[in-house]
């Protein structure tokens, strides 16, 4: 099922610029890193809606007082802090609350986006100055210069983000905003799906969920108690109904394979197991279009929507998040979506007429395109093989869903094969420690890879449950 034509150098020093697609999966990762440690606050505020508003579950209007000051302040505070936190430390998650304190204050919408915005750019202004009166202030006066350096910039933030930058995002999210309203207005919201599925299969979904979505759901949801805007992406009926037809009508590694990436994507909520699916036969993102536009109809159809954004995107979740009146449509568009996806995908692969052999050819290219470039390595090769490894880490785009389960996998594979001595984490990407002696990333984000760690070796993979390059790989340590 691996693209034989990714299995090239592992170790090569990686020097082509990276690409277009591998700067948007960098930024979506970060957009990820911002929101993910925020979730829980993001779910408790959806609980707390779903439960308390008028139109909720249980009713309570002095509990439900706590709902605009959650959205307005709570949660944009946590995701300018982590934001600056990323950039600029401890110093860029305090510079990152004082500009959105500005931005909230200054606009009559929840400032998810401007939050977004505000922190990394507060930690980035703080990171710079540091590094400008790097050993350069007197002995005895750091604390008045960082206190004070702090205090000065974030004034000067805060009243910038009140005056203009607030006002600026508040415009654009708007534009946003309203073209999107029209396509529900028009009822062509399902034409996003032209959109949302090729961009996921290209590992672009948390730009799309964190940077789009979850902003303008988290919105309507203050509203009107939910959005649809949480469902146009994360749909995991789509994913369900494409590995239903690999279960059914795929070949050999294909066929074998899905039934278990059926469990980790639609009850685990890892999205990232059915885009190798996808990319092994382009023509079935047909089928992921037509799934994700039925289920955006469904869920328009009766007027279903969620209280927040299901991350993982796990049905569990899904049902978790579900407000009162809207199950029945909410589950009817998952399905709905899985029905269709699962009828053209299921067309597509029956008339395809390659070899049955097509995965066992795939592996076996790879496999000897392996070797030869370790017999093509003499010094390389040498020193690989006599080298300690201690830490192999995963990555991924953010670091939570196809690494930690790629990680857990292949712990299971050392302790199996009694192999010890390796520590084996997830990581996001960029977050990957330098200690690492080797990096396992899914081979659409290599580039990305070693954009962050060009010194380091990357092991490319297109298959997290079984791939012949982590076979290779516990061989390798075997011998060691």
């Amino acid at each position: 099922m691996a693209n034989p034509a990714h299995a090239t150098d592992n170790v090569v020093e990686y020097k082509k610029s990276p690409s277009a697609r591998a700067k948007v999966q960098a930024f979506g990762g970060f957009l990820t890193n911002m929101v993910l440690p925020n979730i829980g606050a993001f779910i408790a505020w959806g609980l707390l809606t779903a439960l308390f508003i008028p139109t909720g579950w249980m009713p309570n209007e002095e509990l439900a007082t706590i709902v605009g000051p959650a959205i307005k302040y709570l949660l944009p505070l946590l995701l300018a802090i982590t934001g600056g936190r990323m950039v600029g430390g401890q110093r860029g998650a305090v510079m990152g609350a004082i500009g959105a304190i500005g931005l909230i204050v200054g606009s009559e919408i929840p400032m998810f986006l401007g939050a977004m915005v505000i922190g990394p750019l507060g930690g980035l202004v703080i990171k710079k100055f540091d590094k400008l009166v790097e050993n350069r202030i007197p002995a005895g006066f750091e604390m008045i210069v960082n206190n004070f350096s702090l205090g000065i910039l974030g004034f000067l933030l805060m009243i910038l983000s009140f005056y203009f930058i607030g006002p600026a995002i508040e415009y654009a999210n708007n534009g946003v905003t309203a073209a999107i309203e029209a396509l529900v207005a028009t009822g062509l919201l399902p034409l996003l799906s032209l959109i949302n599925e090729p961009a996921k299969v290209l590992f672009l979904n948390n730009v799309i969920d964190q940077g789009i979505y979850y902003p303008l759901g988290m919105q309507a949801a203050a509203e009107t108690g939910k959005s649809i805007y949480f469902t146009v992406a994360s749909n995991p009926g789509p994913g369900l109904g494409l590995l239903l037809a690999f279960t059914l009508f795929g070949k050999k590694t294909a066929r074998r394979t899905a039934p278990g990436a059926i469990i980790i994507h639609f009850f685990g909520g890892i999205h990232e197991l059915y885009f190798p699916y996808v990319l092994m036969k382009p023509l079935t993102i047909i089928g992921m279009i037509a799934g994700g536009a039925s289920g955006i109809a469904v869920f328009s159809l009766f007027d279903a929507g969620l209280v927040a954004g299901p991350s993982p995107g796990s049905i569990f979740a899904y049902l978790g998040l579900t407000p009162k009146g809207s199950f029945i449509g909410i589950i009817a568009g998952v399905l709905v979506a899985a029905v269709v996806t699962f009828l053209v995908t299921s067309v597509i692969l029956k008339l395809d007429k390659g070899s049955e052999d097509d995965d066992e050819l795939a592996a076996s290219v790879e496999k000897s395109k392996a070797m030869k470039q370790e017999g093509k390595k003499s010094s390389a090769a040498k020193q690989q093989q006599t080298e300690e490894i201690n830490k192999i880490s995963f990555a991924c785009d953010a670091g939570a869903g196809s690494s930690a389960m790629g990680a857990t996998t292949f712990r299971k594979k050392l302790k199996k094969n009694e192999i010890e001595g390796i520590e084996v984490k997830h990581y996001r990407i960029e977050d990957a420690p330098e200690h690492s002696d080797i990096i396992v990333v899914h081979e659409d984000l290599q580039e990305r890879a070693r954009k962050a760690h060009p010194d380091k070796e990357i092991i490319t993979i297109g298959n997290y449950l079984n791939d012949p390059a982590l076979a290779d790989l516990i061989e390798r340590l075997k011998k060691k």
